[in-house]
Protein backbone atom coordinates (compact mmCIF):
# COMPACT_ATOMS: atom_id res chain seq x y z
CA UNK A 1 0.00 0.00 0.00
CA UNK A 2 1.19 3.47 -0.83
CA UNK A 3 0.00 6.75 0.62
CA UNK A 4 -0.23 9.86 -1.53
CA UNK A 5 -1.12 13.45 -0.71
CA UNK A 6 -3.62 15.11 -2.96
CA UNK A 7 -3.77 18.74 -4.10
CA UNK A 8 -5.32 19.73 -0.76
CA UNK A 9 -2.99 17.75 1.53
CA UNK A 10 -5.42 14.87 2.09
CA UNK A 11 -3.73 11.49 2.46
CA UNK A 12 -5.04 8.94 -0.04
CA UNK A 13 -4.20 5.25 0.38
CA UNK A 14 -3.55 3.23 -2.75
CA UNK A 15 -3.56 -0.49 -2.03
CA UNK A 16 -2.29 -3.13 -4.46
CA UNK A 17 -5.65 -4.88 -4.03
CA UNK A 18 -7.41 -1.75 -5.30
CA UNK A 19 -5.04 -1.43 -8.26
CA UNK A 20 -5.79 -5.04 -9.20
CA UNK A 21 -9.51 -4.23 -9.08
CA UNK A 22 -9.00 -1.10 -11.22
CA UNK A 23 -7.06 -2.88 -13.98
CA UNK A 24 -9.58 -5.72 -13.99
CA UNK A 25 -12.41 -3.24 -14.61
CA UNK A 26 -10.38 -0.75 -16.69
CA UNK A 27 -7.39 -2.59 -18.21
CA UNK A 28 -6.69 0.37 -20.52
CA UNK A 29 -5.32 2.39 -17.56
CA UNK A 30 -2.58 -0.10 -16.64
CA UNK A 31 0.14 1.74 -18.64
CA UNK A 32 -0.70 4.96 -16.77
CA UNK A 33 -0.30 3.77 -13.17
CA UNK A 34 2.72 6.04 -12.71
CA UNK A 35 0.55 9.10 -13.48
CA UNK A 36 -1.88 8.61 -10.59
CA UNK A 37 0.26 10.54 -8.11
CA UNK A 38 0.62 13.41 -10.60
CA UNK A 39 -3.13 13.54 -11.11
CA UNK A 40 -3.80 13.68 -7.36
CA UNK A 41 -1.13 16.34 -6.77
CA UNK A 42 -1.56 18.45 -9.90
CA UNK A 43 -4.99 17.90 -11.44
CA UNK A 44 -6.46 20.12 -14.12
CA UNK A 45 -9.65 20.24 -12.11
CA UNK A 46 -11.34 18.63 -9.12
CA UNK A 47 -15.04 18.05 -8.68
CA UNK A 48 -17.07 16.76 -5.75
CA UNK A 49 -19.21 13.71 -6.43
CA UNK A 50 -22.94 14.37 -6.70
CA UNK A 51 -23.60 11.14 -4.75
CA UNK A 52 -21.08 11.47 -1.91
CA UNK A 53 -19.70 14.74 -0.56
CA UNK A 54 -16.51 12.97 0.63
CA UNK A 55 -15.70 11.65 -2.84
CA UNK A 56 -13.59 13.75 -5.18
CA UNK A 57 -12.94 13.41 -8.90
CA UNK A 58 -9.46 14.48 -10.02
CA UNK A 59 -9.14 15.12 -13.76
CA UNK A 60 -6.02 15.64 -15.82
CA UNK A 61 -5.95 15.90 -19.59
CA UNK A 62 -3.23 14.07 -21.54
CA UNK A 63 -2.70 14.50 -25.28
CA UNK A 64 -1.00 11.10 -25.49
CA UNK A 65 -3.90 9.14 -23.96
CA UNK A 66 -6.08 7.96 -26.84
CA UNK A 67 -5.24 11.10 -28.87
CA UNK A 68 -6.47 13.39 -26.10
CA UNK A 69 -8.48 12.19 -23.10
CA UNK A 70 -8.72 12.78 -19.37
CA UNK A 71 -7.37 10.36 -16.83
CA UNK A 72 -9.83 10.49 -13.94
CA UNK A 73 -8.86 9.39 -10.44
CA UNK A 74 -11.64 9.05 -7.87
CA UNK A 75 -10.85 9.07 -4.16
CA UNK A 76 -12.90 9.20 -0.98
CA UNK A 77 -11.40 11.39 1.73
CA UNK A 78 -13.56 10.03 4.58
CA UNK A 79 -11.64 6.74 4.62
CA UNK A 80 -8.72 8.05 2.52
CA UNK A 81 -9.15 5.48 -0.25
CA UNK A 82 -8.38 5.67 -3.94
CA UNK A 83 -11.51 4.12 -5.42
CA UNK A 84 -10.88 3.92 -9.15
CA UNK A 85 -9.18 5.38 -12.18
CA UNK A 86 -10.32 5.41 -15.78
CA UNK A 87 -10.08 7.25 -19.10
CA UNK A 88 -12.85 9.62 -20.12
CA UNK A 89 -13.47 12.33 -22.67
CA UNK A 90 -15.89 14.38 -20.58
CA UNK A 91 -16.07 15.95 -17.15
CA UNK A 92 -18.95 14.74 -14.97
CA UNK A 93 -21.46 17.02 -13.32
CA UNK A 94 -20.87 18.02 -9.73
CA UNK A 95 -19.56 20.92 -7.73
CA UNK A 96 -16.29 22.36 -9.01
CA UNK A 97 -13.83 22.40 -6.10
CA UNK A 98 -10.71 23.58 -7.89
CA UNK A 99 -9.57 24.39 -11.41
CA UNK A 100 -6.08 25.10 -12.74
CA UNK A 101 -5.75 28.70 -13.86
Amino acid sequence: MKDFKDKFGNIIKFADKQWNHIIKEHPEVEPYKNRILDILKEPDLVKRSKRDEDTFLYYRFYKDVYKGKYLLVIARTRDRLLLTCYITDRVKEGDLIWKKA
